[in-house]
């Protein structure tokens, strides 16, 4: 059996496209649960925080995208670095990731 081999700029990329997409979703309650319990609350805030931010740009702008995308920039960093110190988060953020096209 050949190893797997995990592109972590990738899956931290499709990771934030998810996470905005919760975030901004009439599910992202639901969502926010099943971030706490995976990764833990500080990302909880993190995606609390997002959820604000992009229902704050919504009201202001009437619903610009380029909130959303620095949003996903964000997040791309930021589950980059979280892969890097913790590399045994990398299943539960593809369940999330999973999940969000879901919702």
């Amino acid at each position: 059996m050949t190893p797997t081999v995990t592109h972590q700029p990738r899956v931290a990329w499709d990771g934030a496209r998810a996470f905005v997409r919760a975030a901004g979703s009439p599910h992202s309650e639901q969502f926010a649960a099943h971030v706490l319990a995976r990764l833990g609350s500080e990302v909880y805030g993190q995606f609390a925080d997002t959820r604000q931010r992009l229902l704050t740009a919504l009201v202001e702008t009437g619903g610009d995208r380029y909130a959303a995308d620095v949003e996903a920039g964000k997040w791309r960093v930021r589950l980059e670095d979280l892969l890097r110190q913790h590399p045994e988060f990398l299943d539960p953020l593809h369940e999330l990731t999973s999940e969000a096209f879901e919702l």
